[in-house]
């Protein structure tokens, strides 16, 4: 009498597992149709599309879809939602595993100057040089070293000299015979004539003795910057022994890079600090710029002459000198860590409002201090990173490296995430040392079709066993300079 009450409630219970499926299956369908809908990209509804490219030739866009004119493949859309600027936003953890740090561009008054360096050199106006008069040998050299101190009035060299024994036997000789005062005079000027000095004229009336050695002096105290005779050296009437410059003043001759050449003017102060003790200040103003640009170090110079009383410096040394006046003008500056010079542009990475990181190309002017002037480019108020800089450190790695900062924003915060591999089959066409040329078949994931490529080798030496006509399974992922092999084997050998 029981069966029939436990029929119906089992028949009940069915109906009841029945309808949640159904109503189940009902609720999952739409779900799972908006979730391809907004992942499969270009049916996405509201997405915009800014432009298509090919990946190969991501730097190459147009206004609408078709194949692509380098490979034999559609062409792919980039949407707004993206991020096609190029920007990339960094995870607040990375950036601060990172030490990422940013500054703002802002306007400041600096001084209408700019710094150079410069090195002392010996003020060639002072120069001064030890001749000989007359032909004879060097008896003694003093000054036996280039290089070397002299005070003024310390002898030089001592001088044998022969031609003058005559002269002065014959004055003597008149002399004893007690002859007129006009012979005496006249013998007195020959001796003049052969540069016997007046010293030497007066010591001979004195001691009537004559004398065949003469001693020639320092004119000033400085260094003897060239030597040209030896002990016993025979010397000719204008030969120079020795050139002596001083020290009491000195030149400072400034390298002005090229780009700033037409900014250098006759009178413009100078302040030169002397790069091993900072508190060391030289002063001057620049006395005259000397012609022609250095084709070495695409500089010029420009000179002048700085006290050196008290004898701190010697030639040689480096200074670093600010050139200019005392005016003042507002100029937008970025701290110079922010700038990143690539050979052919500057580049500062800029924060955008919603926080992703660009970099943008600027026009940089003259360096102040540790900031830099920047010409155009960046408007006064945006945010630069100022440091972290070691992470694009070229124009390849603003394609690469800042993509792969993104990627790894997203997974893990301090691990380098490895770009991604892709497999496919195809037939070799060629083979080299740099590359391998394969037919392959269509790579879903990138988007590919059926095509003819090239893919580089990791080596020279890798993958020595592939051959021209063969069928291979191969594995292969994205590089800075392109596609990179992985993987290449013979469709026989895969398992």
């Amino acid at each position: 009498m029981n069966r029939k009450p436990m029929t119906l409630a089992v028949i009940a219970a069915v109906a009841l597992l029945a309808l949640g499926y159904v109503a189940g299956t009902w609720h999952a369908k739409p779900t799972t149709t908006a979730t391809t809908a907004s992942s499969g990209g270009e049916k996405g509804p509201g997405r915009k599309v800014l432009y298509w490219h090919d990946p190969m030739m991501p730097n190459q866009h147009f206004d609408k879809p078709g194949k692509s004119p380098f490979m034999d493949m559609q062409l792919v859309p980039v949407f707004a939602d993206e991020g096609a600027s190029g920007g990339v936003k960094i995870d607040p953890g990375l950036q601060q595993n990172l030490g990422i740090r940013y500054a703002t561009a802002r306007r400041v008054d600096v001084a209408a100057s700019f710094e150079a360096i410069g090195t002392t050199q010996f003020d060639e106006s002072l120069a001064d040089v030890v001749q000989s008069r007359v032909t004879g040998y060097i008896d003694r050299l003093y000054a036996n070293a280039p290089m070397q101190r002299v005070s003024k009035g310390v002898p030089i060299a001592s001088l044998f000299v022969p031609d003058w024994l005559a002269p002065q036997e014959e004055y003597l000789a008149l002399k004893r015979s007690s002859m007129d005062n006009t012979m005496l005079a006249a013998s007195r000027e020959r001796m003049r004539a052969l540069s016997i000095p007046d010293a030497v004229v007066a010591n001979l009336d004195r001691t009537g003795r004559a004398q065949t050695h003469v001693t020639l002096l320092a004119p000033a105290s400085g260094v003897v910057t060239e030597l040209n005779v030896r002990d016993g050296a025979m010397v000719a009437p204008g030969q120079t022994l020795a050139k002596i410059a001083g020290l009491s003043t000195l030149w400072l001759v400034i390298d002005v890079p090229e780009a700033l050449a037409l900014q250098v003017k006759t009178g413009m102060s100078v302040d030169a600090v002397f790069a091993g003790d900072a508190t060391q200040h030289f002063t001057g103003r620049i006395r005259e710029v000397l012609p022609g640009i250095s084709s070495g170090s695409r500089t010029l110079q420009a000179r002048l002459v700085i006290d050196n009383k008290d004898l701190l410096l010697t030639p040689g040394m480096l200074m670093r000198a600010r050139i200019g006046g005392a005016t003042t003008v507002s100029r937008l500056v970025v701290p110079s860590e922010a700038v990143i010079t690539t050979g052919k542009r500057s580049i500062v990475i800029v924060k955008q409002a919603d926080g992703r990181l660009q970099p943008v190309t600027v026009t940089t002017g003259n360096d102040s201090g540790s900031n830099t002037e920047v010409l155009s480019g960046l408007s006064e108020g945006e945010q630069v990173v100022a440091s972290g800089q070691f992470l694009i450190d070229s124009e390849a790695s603003l394609k690469s490296v800042l993509p792969r900062l993104q990627a790894g924003a997203a997974s893990d915060a301090v691990a380098t995430v490895a770009p991604p591999t892709y497999e496919t089959t195809g037939k070799v066409e060629a083979v080299t040392s740099h590359d391998i040329t394969l037919s392959h078949q269509p790579v879903a994931a990138l988007g590919w079709g059926a095509m003819t490529m090239a893919f580089g080798k990791p080596s020279a030496t890798a993958f020595p066993g592939v051959k021209t006509g063969e069928t291979v399974h191969f594995a292969f992922k994205q590089s800075d300079d392109g596609y990179e092999l992985t993987k290449v084997e013979p469709m026989g050998a895969v398992k």
